[in-house]
């Protein structure tokens, strides 16, 4: 039991945090900020980050008695991992939590541009019933979809490909996929793919890997769908494969910077857009914002969380079971 002398350590938001996703993990006695304050940072030994804040050196100085920082989900772009990491700092992250969220959202905006939800909306809505011969309507079953990144999200995405009678290929330069599905030659897989969906993590070799190049590569009326990183895709080339017939379809639920710049991609009428929401569902969010609490606790209470963005962390404090 806590020792009813000894105060309740203090953890944080860092963004906007529903407390009532995060009280019951928390419950080993930690005390809850959802809008902290100057003293409130200086005393957290704990912080749960939402996927907007930033975490930099100024604001690990803010908090000289960080012990953990867990963030909603796996992206840490804006957390200094490193200066966090020399601090003894452990950097949870919650890579479950949307992974099925986002594979979802990647069937669903497949099927919306292959099925030409769009388009066959328009004409019910405008009275052009006669004009229903002139969209012309695909399949996914038969179809190849290309994965380029086979990590939680993209193997979700097979299954669910898989599931709708759907070839799978697939690309990762850094954990091959198994034989049978694996395409090392980035263009063959462009080019062999109706549906092409990123789930790379985003470095500066492949910024805008989906450039003027890869789409030459794509087969013609090809689908891309990117709900993975914004900075994969280079906007104006995409744009120009659309308006060549290159490809017949985008889906984008993410963006560089977000929240993004208009751009005429956005106006073109085969371009479904969503505000970075495919990992953010209902249950979704629940359950990212218990498994970030739970790694928090863990680390307060001397345990190694389950999954860290610098899994070479050392405690300050030695964890009760002396791992390091």
């Amino acid at each position: 039991m806590p020792d009813p002398t000894v105060p309740a350590p203090t953890v944080v938001a860092l963004g906007s945090v529903d407390p009532a996703l995060v009280q019951e993990p928390l419950r080993e006695g930690a005390v809850f900020v959802a809008h902290p304050g100057p003293d409130d940072l200086a005393a957290a030994v704990g912080a749960i980050v939402r996927a907007d804040a930033v975490v930099d050196r100024d604001a690990l100085d803010r908090m000289p008695h960080l012990r953990v920082l867990a963030r909603t989900g796996v992206g840490v772009d804006l957390v200094d991992v490193a200066e966090a990491t020399q601090r003894g700092i452990a950097v949870v992250i919650t890579p479950d939590s949307g992974s099925q969220s986002v594979a979802e959202g990647v069937m669903g905006m497949a099927l919306h541009l292959v099925k030409r939800f769009g388009a066959l909306n328009r004409l019910v809505r405008d009275g052009q019933w006669a004009r229903r011969g002139e969209v012309a309507v695909g399949d996914l079953c038969g179809a190849t979809i290309g994965i380029v990144g086979f990590g939680r999200i993209g193997r979700r995405v097979a299954a669910l490909a898989e599931a709708f009678g759907m070839r799978v290929l697939a690309h990762d330069p850094f954990t091959a996929p198994p034989d049978e599905i694996n395409c090392p030659d980035l263009a063959e897989l462009a080019a062999q793919s109706d549906v092409i969906t990123l789930h790379a993590p985003l470095t500066d070799a492949n910024r805008h890997l989906v450039d003027q190049g890869f789409l030459t590569a794509a087969k013609p009326g090809a689908v891309l769908v990117n709900c993975g990183r914004g900075g994969l895709v280079d906007l104006d080339a995409v744009l120009g494969a659309l308006n060549s017939g290159r490809l017949s379809g985008v889906g984008l639920d993410v963006y560089d910077p977000e929240p993004p710049a208009h751009h005429p991609l956005f106006d073109h009428p085969d371009v479904l857009l969503t505000p970075h929401r495919m990992g953010w569902t209902t249950r979704a969010e629940a359950v990212t914002y218990a498994d970030a609490a739970r790694g928090v606790t863990d680390v307060l209470a001397g345990r190694r969380p389950a999954a860290l963005a610098n899994p070479e962390w050392a405690p300050v404090i030695p964890l009760e079971d002396g791992s390091k």
